[in-house]
C-alpha cells in the first residue's frame, strides 16, 4: 500500500499529458468521484491510464483490435499501474459485466454495443460519456424507486430495521466480494462495528488487524466502498476504539450507533471517546467536527438535525483485563461487569449543516433506545419512555413505567421503534409495549418471543404490522406473529414451512424489507410474509454484532469468523443479488466460441520433465510439497530477481522457473541458472497460483474465467479455453474478475487438464468442473456442480448434518491417481461427485485420505478455525471445527512423503477456546493409530449414535518448537525446509499482561516481523528426527506457501516481489 501511495504521489507531481487533462475533464463533466470506469476503445492506452485518477478508481479498457490491446497493456505496465488498470478484448454485442456494476463508461465509438447494453451495466446514478457526431454527451442511469438506502444501524432514525426495497430477494448471484476473507477471531470482539449506506456508497468500521494472531494490535478503519461494485473509495484511521480483546458474545451493542450516512455526508466518531465528525462522503475528508460532542456514543439524524447521546464509554482503552480462561465465564463476567450503569448521559441536538447547538438535556438514557421523528425525540430512561420536543428539548411526556431487563449487559440494548403515531418497545424481559406517540399512554402489552442471541431483539413494523418471532433457540417454534400496531391484535401468524437444522440465532438481530423478514437462525433466511414461505441459505451469514444490511437491491454480508459449514459457506465481504433473467447462466454452453487457437497451436514439441523438476503447485498432483530431489541443508544465494508486486510460489521445469505476478495478471518465465526474465505473458485477469508444466506446455487458469496454454520455450499462446459459461465480470477482492474464475494451478492427470470455474455451487448457476485436452484445448467433459444433488435432484442443504453440509466451494484440485479432490469432496476421474454426504470425523484414514485445507490451499490468512490436514473430512461448527485436528495430522501447513506427514501447527491443547496459540513442528504417521470407538476419546468426539466406526488418534514421531512462524514448507528428500517471520512473542505471556508496556513493544515488533520489516528465517531440519541442521537469514518473509525445491536448489517467492534462488554451499 505504501508503494502504491508513493507511486500515485509521484504521478501527481508530473506535468499532465493531453490525455490526462482529457481524463480530468471527463470526471469534471460527469461528476464521477471514484468507482469502476470502463473505457471502450483503448487505443494506445494513454487515456485509459489517465482515467486512473487515484486509488479510488478501478479502470478496465476494452478493444476489438489485438494490436491496440498489446500497445495499451505495455503503456499501462510501463506506468506501473497494471492490475488496477487493465485491458482486454471486446467480442460481440454484450459488455462483459454483471448488471448495475459500472460507474462510468467512456467511449468515442460504441461500435456494436447498444445504448441499452450500456445502461444495463451502469450502476444507478452511473454515467455514460459518449462521443456522438463530434460532441460528447453524458447520460445518467436513474436510480430506480424499487431500491432503498440504509442510513442508520436500524435503517433510519425511527429504529425500524425495515428497508423499503422491493428489489432485495433471495441471493442467487454475486454482485461483488471484497477483502478480507475473514474477520479476526471468533472468541473475541467482532471485527465489524458498524455499517450504513447512502448515495450509492457503503460505509463501515472494521478492524483490519492480523487474523493470524488476535493479540496483535487492532487496525480500525472507517472504509467507504461503492455500493454496487465494492471499489474502495477511501479509508480513515480510527486510532482508539473499544478493546478488540473483549470476549465473544459481549458486544458492544452500542458501537453500530456511532455511524450515520445522509446525503453527501458521513457522521462518525473517529475514536472511542472522540467528538462527532462530519466527512465528505465522496472523499472522506473532514468537513467539520462538532463542538461539545466528545464521547458521543450514539448519533441519529432526522430532518437536518443530529441527536447525540453523549456519555463516557463503558470500557475505555486500557481498562479491560481478561479475568477468566474459560470463554463462557469471561463473556458473562464482561457483559455484566461493564453493564449500563443507569447514570445520566446527555442528549445534544445539533444542526447538521451549521454545527449550531440547538439544545442539550441531561437524562439517563438506556443504550440503543433513542429514536427521533417529526413528533419528537424518544428514549427509555430506565423506568419510563420519555418524549422530548425536538426543537427545544423540553419534555413533552413521560409514560407510566415500562418494563425491561433489570440488567442491560454490553451485548444488549432495548428496541424502541417509532411508527406513525405509535411507539413500540421491547426491553428483553419477554414483553413488548405499545404507546401513543402523542401522549405516552399505553395502548397494549403482549409477550415478546425470544429472538437474537446475545444481541438486541427484533421488533419490526412491515406494511403496517408489528412482527416478532420465536427464533432465538434452535428448538424455538420459529413462529412469526404480526400484530396491529394500535391494538396489538394478532393479524397474521405462521410457522416455518421447511424442516432443517436450526442453530441458535446468529449473534445479531434480524433485519427486514417490505417483502421479507430476514432472520439468521442458521444462515440468512428469507421469509416471504405474503406467501408465508421460508427460504434457507445456510451457506451465507453476516458478521457477529452487526449482522447483514439489505439495501440497494442487494444483501450485504460482512466478513465473519464462523466455522459452521466451512466447506460451503461464503467468505469475504459479500454483496449478493437476487435472481435475474439477464444474469442467468446457461447450463449447456456451445463450445464453438470457447476455444481460441494461438500462434503456437501446432508448434509445440513435447518436452519430458526431469525427475528432479517441480512442475506444478506443491510438486505433484497430490499437492504433497515433497520431492525426492535433495537440497543441501546449508544454502547460499545463487541469484535474486525482482519482479515486483504480489507473487505466487514457483514451479520449475526444463531449466526454467515459472512464477505468476498475481495482481498484474502475468506469468513469468525465468532462467533457472541466473534468474533472467525469458518471457512474460499477460492474461485477462489475476493468476492466483503457479502454472502447471506439461510436455513443453505452460498450463494455467485465470480469474478472467479462461484456461491458457503457452509454449514453454517462448511464452507464445497455443490455445485458451473459456471455462466460464459466459464472459461476465464483477469486482472480487479489489480487482475485476470473472463471475466464474479459475485457479491458476490446474491439475494434469492421465493426460487431461482438470479445472473448476466458479465461486459457489449456490450462486450464478454453480461451479463447472472441466476436463480439457492439454495439446489441443478440446473439451473432454464438463460437469455442472450446482446446489442440487445429482443423484436425487434435491438441494444440497437437505444433506445438512448439524453444522456440516457438503462441499460447495472451489479450490485448487488434487488427485491421488484414483480420485480427484476439491477440498473434502471426492470425484472419480470422470468428474462425478462421490460421497456427497458428510463423512464421520472419526473416519480419517484409508481409502480417500488426502492432503487438503479447510479454508482452501491458497488462503494464507491463518484464520484460527481452519487448518490443513491429512484425512477425509473437516467437521464444522463451534463443537466440531477442532475435532478433525485432534484425530488426524493437521497444521497451518503440511508436507507428506510416502508414509509420514510433516507439519507446522498449533499444539493440541490450543485447538479450542484459546486466544493464545502456541505452535510446533512435527512428524506424524500418515496412517494414525486406530483405537476402539468405546474409549473416552471417542465418546467426546462422536456426533452420532454410531458405535462401529474405528477412531484414529495421531501420534507424533517427533515434535519441536521453532523460532519462526512457518509460512512456507518443502520436504526435499530427507530434509524439511521451513521459512517465515520470527516468532517474537510468547502468546501465553501476552495473554496474562496485554497492557504491559514491554508487552506492547513486543507486539509492535511482532507486527513488523509479520509484515517483513525484520527479515525472515529459513531453517533446515532433519526429516527423521526434527533436529535443526542449519538456518539462514532472508531479506523478508516468503509469500504464503511460497517455496519450491528442484535440482538441488530452493526457489523462494518473497513478499517484496523478489524470487530468490538458493543452492548448497
Amino acid at each position: 500500500m505504501a508503494n502504491k501511495v508513493l507511486l500515485l504521489a509521484t504521478i501527481a507531481c508530473l506535468p499532465l499529458t493531453v490525455k490526462a487533462q482529457q481524463a480530468q475533464q471527463i470526471f469534471s463533466d460527469t461528476g464521477v468521484e471514484g468507482g469502476l470506469v470502463v473505457h471502450l476503445g483503448c487505443g494506445d492506452g494513454e487515456l485509459t491510464a489517465g482515467l486512473y485518477a487515484s486509488d479510488s478508481y478501478m479502470v478496465h479498457a476494452l478493444d476489438t483490435d489485438p494490436a491496440n490491446i498489446e500497445r495499451a497493456r505495455k503503456h499501462i505496465q510501463s506506468r506501473g499501474l497494471y492490475g488496477n488498470v487493465s485491458v482486454d478484448r471486446l467480442k460481440g454485442r454484450r459488455l462483459p459485466y454483471v448488471d448495475n456494476l459500472v460507474n462510468l463508461i467512456v467511449a468515442e465509438d460504441l461500435g456494436r454495443i447498444s445504448r441499452d447494453e450500456v445502461m444495463r451495466v451502469l450502476c444507478p446514478n452511473g454515467a455514460a460519456y459518449i462521443k456522438d457526431d463530434g460532441s460528447w454527451t453524458k447520460t445518467v442511469k436513474r436510480r430506480p424507486d424499487e431500491i432503498d438506502e440504509w442510513t442508520h444501524y436500524l435503517y433510519d432514525s425511527t429504529n425500524n430495521a425495515v428497508a423499503h426495497d422491493t428489489a432485495v430477494g433471495p441471493p442467487r448471484h454475486m454482485q461483488w466480494v471484497g477483502s478480507p476473507r475473514w474477520s479476526r477471531h471468533h472468541d473475541r470482539m467482532a471485527s465489524m462495528s458498524a455499517m450504513v449506506s447512502a448515495g450509492g456508497r457503503i460505509f463501515y468500521i472494521f478492524d483490519e488487524g492480523s487474523t493470524a494472531i488476535i493479540q496483535l494490535p487492532p487496525k480500525r478503519v472507517l472504509v467507504a466502498r461503492d455500493a454496487f461494485n465494492g471499489v474502495v473509495l477511501w479509508k480513515r484511521s480510527i486510532p482508539s476504539w473499544h478493546t478488540h480483546l473483549f470476549p465473544y458474545k459481549s458486544g458492544s451493542a452500542q458501537l453500530p450507533r456511532r455511524l450515520v450516512a445522509a446525503g453527501d455526508r458521513v457522521y462518525v466518531t473517529l475514536g472511542i471517546d472522540a467528538p462527532l465528525t462530519a466527512l465528505d462522503a465522496a472523499t472522506g475528508k473532514t468537513v467539520c467536527t462538532y463542538d461539545h460532542s466528545d464521547s458521543t456514543q450514539e448519533v441519529i439524524a432526522s430532518d437536518g438535525v443530529l441527536f447525540l447521546l453523549i456519555k463516557d464509554p463503558p470500557v475505555k482503552p486500557g481498562q479491560y483485563e481478561i479475568t477468566h480462561r474459560c470463554m463462557h465465564e469471561e463473556r458473562d463476567h464482561a457483559a455484566e461487569f461493564w453493564k449500563w450503569d443507569g447514570k445520566a448521559g446527555k442528549v445534544l441536538a445539533v444542526e447538521a449543516d451549521t454545527g449550531n447547538i440547538l439544545w442539550d438535556v441531561a437524562r439517563p438514557i438506556v443504550p440503543l433506545s433513542m429514536a427521533a421523528n417529526g413528533r419528537g425525540v424518544f428514549f427509555h430512561d430506565g423506568k419510563r419512555i420519555v418524549c422530548l420536543d425536538r426543537t427545544s428539548g423540553e419534555q413533552k411526556w413521560a409514560s407510566d413505567p415500562v418494563s425491561m431487563k433489570s440488567i442491560i449487559p454490553t451485548n444488549f440494548g432495548p428496541t424502541l421503534v417509532l411508527h406513525d403515531d405509535t411507539v413500540l418497545f421491547s426491553g428483553g424481559d419477554r414483553s413488548m409495549t405499545a404507546l401513543s406517540a402523542l401522549t405516552g399512554q399505553t395502548l397494549w402489552e403482549a409477550k415478546h418471543p425470544p429472538s437474537g442471541h446475545n444481541s438486541p431483539e427484533d421488533l419490526l413494523v412491515i406494511n403496517g404490522l408489528v412482527w416478532a418471532g420465536d427464533i432465538a433457540a434452535g428448538k424455538g417454534s420459529g413462529v412469526f406473529t404480526g400484530r396491529h400496531p394500535r391494538t396489538g391484535e394478532i393479524m397474521q401468524r405462521f410457522a416455518p414451512d421447511v424442516k432443517t437444522y436450526w442453530f441458535h440465532h446468529r449473534c445479531y438481530r434480524s433485519k427486514a424489507t417490505d417483502r421479507y423478514l430476514l432472520p439468521s437462525r442458521t444462515g440468512i433466511e428469507f421469509v416471504d410474509i405474503e406467501k408465508q414461505n421460508w427460504q434457507t441459505h445456510h451457506w451465507v451469514r453476516g458478521g457477529c454484532i452487526y449482522g447483514i444490511m439489505p439495501c440497494n437491491g442487494l444483501v450485504y454480508a460482512p466478513p465473519h469468523s464462523c466455522a459452521c459449514y466451512i466447506d460451503a459457506k461464503q467468505y469475504g465481504f459479500n454483496a449478493l443479488a437476487p435472481a435475474s433473467a439477464t444474469r442467468k447462466a446457461p447450463k449447456n454452453v456451445p463450445d464453438a466460441d470457447r476455444l481460441e487457437r494461438g500462434p503456437a497451436y501446432d508448434g509445440i514439441s513435447d518436452l519430458e520433465l526431469g525427475s528432479n523438476d517441480w512442475p506444478t503447485y506443491r510438486h505433484d498432483q497430490s499437492r504433497s510439497g515433497f520431492t525426492k530431489s535433495s537440497v543441501s541443508a546449508k544454502v547460499r544465494r545463487k541469484w535474486n530477481k525482482h519482479l515486483g508486486g504480489k507473487l505466487s510460489s514457483a514451479v520449475v521445469a526444463a531449466g526454467k522457473v515459472f512464477v505468476a505476478s498475481i495482481d498484474t495478471h502475468t506469468v513469468n518465465a525465468l532462467d533457472a541458472e541466473d534468474g533472467d526474465i525469458l518471457w512474460s505473458y499477460t492474461a485477462g485477469g489475476r493468476v492466483d497460483s503457479p502454472p502447471t508444466i506439461y510436455r513443453g506446455r505452460v498450463l494455467f487458469g485465470s480469474a478472467d474465467g479462461w484456461v491458457y496454454c503457452l509454449r514453454s520455450s517462448d511464452g507464445v499462446l497455443a490455445w485458451r479455453f473459456r471455462a466460464a459459461p459466459l464472459d461476465r465480470r464483477l469486482m472480487a477482492f479489489e480487482q475485476l474478475e470473472s463471475v466464474w474464475p479459475v485457479h491458476g494451478s490446474v491439475l494434469v492427470q492421465n493426460g487431461a487438464v482438470y479445472c473448476v470455474a466458479g465461486r459457489s455451487m449456490f450462486l450464478d448457476g454453480g461451479l463447472r468442473l472441466l476436463r480439457l485436452d492439454p495439446e489441443t484445448g478440446r473439451k473432454i467433459s464438463e460437469t455442472v456442480l450446482d446446489e442440487n444433488d445429482p443423484q436425487t435432484g434435491r438441494n444440497l442443504q437437505e444433506h445438512v448434518e448439524g453444522l456440516n453440509m457438503p462441499v460447495a466451494l472451489p479450490d485448487v484440485l488434487s488427485s491421488d491417481g484414483t480420485y480427484l479432490y476439491m477440498r473434502t469432496q471426492r470425484f472419480d476421474l470422470q468428474g462425478v461427485r462421490l460421497h456427497i454426504a458428510q463423512t464421520e470425523v472419526e473416519d480419517q484414514s484409508g481409502d480417500g485420505a488426502h492432503l487438503f485445507s479447510g479454508g482452501g490451499f491458497l488462503d494464507g490468512s491463518w484464520f484460527h478455525r481452519s487448518y490443513w490436514m491429512y484425512g477425509k473430512s473437516f467437521a464444522s461448527g463451534a463443537n466440531g471445527w477442532f475435532l478433525a485436528g485432534r484425530v488426524a495430522p493437521a497444521g497451518r501447513i503440511l508436507a507428506a512423503d510416502e508414509s509420514s506427514v510433516y507439519g507446522y501447527g498449533r499444539l493440541p491443547e490450543y485447538y479450542r477456546w484459546s486466544t493464545p496459540l502456541e505452535y510446533h513442528l512435527f512428524r506424524a504417521d500418515k496412517k494414525p493409530e486406530i483405537v476402539s470407538n468405546l474409549t473416552p476419546l471417542s465418546k467426546a468426539l462422536r456426533r452420532t449414535e454410531k458405535c462401529d466406526v474405528p477412531v484414529v488418534k495421531p501420534t507424533y514421531d517427533w515434535s519441536h518448537q521453532t523460532p519462526l512462524y512457518a509460512r512456507a514448507m518443502v520436504l526435499a528428500d530427507k530434509t524439511l525446509f521451513i521459512a517465515g517471520p520470527r516468532d517474537i512473542i510468547d502468546e501465553e505471556e501476552v495473554y496474562k499482561r496485554p497492557e504491559d508496556p514491554s508487552i506492547q513493544d513486543k507486539l509492535n515488533e511482532q507486527v513488523a516481523a509479520l509484515e517483513g520489516d525484520k527479515g525472515a528465517l529459513l531453517c533446515a531440519v532433519s526429516a527423521s528426527s526434527g533436529k535443526k541442521l542449519a538456518s539462514c537469514e532472508l531479506e523478508t518473509v516468503p509469500v504464503w506457501d511460497g517455496m519450491a525445491a528442484a535440482n538441488g536448489r530452493l526457489y523462494v517467492s518473497l513478499e517484496n516481489g523478489d524470487v530468490l534462488c538458493l543452492e548448497g554451499k
